[in-house]
């Protein structure tokens, strides 16, 4: 009996008119998130680094050489506002790990660029995190793994449709 059987079971006292079965998956799936997030978060801190700086540099690099982008595709990308965005990019410059360069296809415009630093940091989280989120995951058969990515993919679409 895990923590969401036992909340399931005192409803079921106390509600029995209700179905809890929505409740029980949607608790389970944010006791995982909030337990993954928590272990990426000390996999991110090893490197100096929270979700949110993880998630900038790591939006760089995978957008290919030159590793560079414009704060309104980082927004896009990273789905947070135009306020949020100015103070992570300005935390990220502080530290060194990206720089402000002129749009060379727009120079009244501004790119965001890895530096050589942060390009070396997000190598070196990047590799950490996935060997953390494979350790997460790693209780999983291959079976489970693929039908349960595969349920969450269905439950997510409408959402998405919705973007």
């Amino acid at each position: 009996m895990d923590h969401v059987d036992k909340i399931i079971s005192q409803w079921e006292k106390q509600r029995a008119d209700i179905n809890t079965a929505p409740m029980a998956l949607i608790g389970r799936i944010k006791r995982v998130s909030a337990f993954f997030s928590a272990e990426m978060g000390r996999t991110f801190d090893q490197h100096g680094l929270n979700a949110a700086s993880f998630d900038m540099l790591a939006t760089l690099r995978r957008s290919g050489a030159p590793y560079a982008l414009s704060p309104s595709r980082l927004m896009e990308e990273t789905m947070v506002t135009s306020g949020t965005m100015t103070n992570r990019i300005d935390q990220l410059v502080k530290a060194e790990l990206v720089k402000r360069i002129r749009n060379p296809k727009d120079g009244r415009g501004f790119l965001i660029s890895l530096t050589e630093r942060g390009f070396k940091v997000i190598e070196k989280a990047l590799t950490d995190h996935v060997k953390t989120q494979k350790r997460l995951v790693e209780n999983l058969s291959a079976s489970q793994y693929e039908n349960l990515n595969k349920a969450l993919k269905q439950l997510l679409e409408p959402f998405e449709a919705m973007r």
